[in-house]
C-alpha cells in the first residue's frame, strides 16, 4: 500500500463559531474584502453579524455582492480588482459553494497576472494567493474543505475549477448555527451535492484510506439525516407540523453540515467522477443549478458505472438498505424524489441538439474527472448516457 494525504486547511466547527470570526481573520491583516452574493447575506443578518464583530477588532472591510450561481471567471476578475484597489490583505468570503469558489478566484487573482483561465487550464501556474477565510452558509459544495474554485468563462460556457493549495482556505468557520436560513430547496440540493462528492470520492480509481474512511462516513450521516432535514425545514416553512425535535433537529444540523465539509475534503485528494465530469457542461450551457443536474445525472452514471468496482458500490448500496451495487442507482433515485428534486434534461431546457456540444465540452473541462472513474468510457458511452436523462 502506498499513498499521500495532505489537505492544509484550519476548520473551526461548532455552534455560533462565527461570533470568533475577527480572532480567525486578525492574524491575516486588519483591511479584508468580504465577498457574498447579492442578498442572502444581508437579509440574513449574517453580514452585519461579521461586520459587527470585526468592526469591534478595528478590522476594516470592502463589500463585493456580485457574486451569482454559477460564478464567472469575469466576477472573480472584477472582486481581484477591487480587492487590489483597495489595498485588501485577505478575503472573508460569507456564503455558499457559488460566493466560496469566487472569492478563491478573486484571492487568487489579487496575487497573480494575466488570464484567469490560463490559470485553469494549467496553461501557467502559480502557488499565491491573499489568504482567504470563508463562512459557508450552504452545506453542500463543500468548497470550505478543498483548494477547488469551479468557475465558468461567459465567452466559451467552459465551466471548470481553478486548482491549487494557496486557495484551500486559511480558516473555515463551519457553523451549523448559520445554515438554517436555507430555504427546503437549497437545502435539498446543496445536500444531494454533498451526497454525491462523498460517493464519487468513495468509488473513484484515485480513492485511498483516508479518504475511504471519511466519504463512507459521511454517506452514513447523509443517509441518515438528510432527507428528514429536507422534510423538516420544508413543513417549517409551510406550516405543518415539525418532523424533527429540538435534539433530533440539533443532531441533523451538525451531521449534514459536517457531511458536506467532509464531502469538500475527499474531493481534494480523490477527486470526482464522470458525473460530476457530465454536470459541468450542462450547468455551464445552461446556467442550471448544480445539485439540481446531478440528480439527474448522478443515478445514470451509478448504474453504468456500478459493476467496474462491485465491493465499493454494494459497500454504499447498503448503507441505503439495498443488497448491492446494482441497486445503488435506484437508491439515489429514492433520494432524488425523497428531496423533490425529480427532473429531467427536458424539463430544465435542453434539447438532444445540445447532446454534442456537451459531450465535447466534457473532454473540455472533465478529462480528470473521466480518469477518476473506475469503467472505461467513451466518447459514445457519456452520448448515450446523456440520452437516457431526456
Amino acid at each position: 500500500m502506498e499513498f499521500s494525504y495532505f489537505l492544509p486547511v484550519n476548520i473551526q466547527f461548532g455552534w455560533n463559531k462565527v461570533d470568533s470570526v475577527a480572532d480567525f481573520v486578525k492574524p491575516y491583516g486588519k483591511k479584508v474584502l468580504i465577498v457574498t452574493g447579492r442578498t442572502s447575506a444581508k437579509k440574513s443578518g449574517l453580514y452585519n453579524r461579521v461586520v459587527s464583530k470585526l468592526d469591534n477588532a478595528q478590522i476594516n472591510h470592502v463589500l463585493f455582492d456580485e457574486v451569482d450561481a454559477n460564478p464567472l471567471t469575469t466576477t472573480a476578475i472584477k472582486g481581484s480588482e477591487l480587492a487590489k484597489a483597495n489595498g485588501c490583505e485577505a478575503i472573508v468570503a460569507i456564503g455558499g459553494g457559488s460566493i466560496m469558489d469566487c472569492a478563491k478566484g478573486i484571492a487568487f487573482m489579487a496575487m497573480n497576472d494575466g488570464d484567469i483561465n490560463d490559470y485553469i487550464f494549467n496553461r501557467k501556474t502559480s502557488d499565491n494567493a491573499l489568504p482567504l477565510i470563508v463562512i459557508p452558509t450552504t452545506c453542500g459544495t463543500g468548497s470550505e474543505g478543498n483548494g477547488f474554485g469551479v468557475l465558468t468563462n461567459p465567452e466559451t460556457g467552459d465551466k471548470k475549477s481553478l486548482r491549487c493549495n494557496a486557495i484551500v482556505p486559511k480558516i473555515s468557520i463551519v457553523d451549523p448555527a448559520v445554515m438554517g436560513t436555507m430555504p427546503s430547496h437549497v437545502l435539498a440540493s446543496v445536500g444531494f451535492d454533498a451526497l454525491c462528492h462523498n460517493v464519487e470520492a468513495y468509488t473513484s480509481k484515485t480513492a485511498q484510506p483516508f479518504t475511504d474512511a471519511l466519504s463512507y462516513y459521511a454517506v452514513t450521516l447523509l443517509a441518515q439525516y438528510l432527507v428528514p432535514l429536507y422534510k423538516h425545514v420544508k413543513a417549517v416553512a409551510n406550516g405543518k407540523p415539525i418532523v424533527l425535535n429540538e435534539k433530533q433537529l440539533t443532531k441533523a444540523w451538525e451531521s449534514v453540515t459536517l457531511a458536506s465539509t467532509i464531502g469538500g475534503m475527499v474531493i481534494n485528494t480523490a477527486g470526482v467522477t464522470l458525473a460530476h465530469g457530465m454536470e459541468h457542461p450542462a450547468s455551464g450551457l445552461k446556467d442550471i443549478t448544480h445539485g439540481v443536474g446531478l440528480a439527474v445525472i448522478e443515478p445514470v452514471v451509478v448504474e453504468y458505472t456500478w459493476s467496474a468496482n462491485p465491493d465499493k458500490f454494494g459497500a454504499l448500496a447498503r448503507i441505503f438498505n439495498h443488497g448491492d451495487g446494482s441497486e445503488l442507482g435506484e437508491a439515489l433515485r429514492s433520494i432524488v424524489h425523497d428531496l423533490d428534486l425529480t427532473t429531467n434534461l427536458t424539463e430544465l431546457g435542453f434539447t438532444k441538439k445540445d447532446i454534442p456540444w456537451l459531450v465535447d465540452n466534457v473532454y473540455v473541462v472533465a478529462t480528470g474527472n473521466i480518469a477518476n472513474t473506475v469503467a472505461e468510457v467513451s466518447r459514445k458511452d457519456i452520448e448515450v448516457l446523456y440520452k437516457k436523462m431526456f
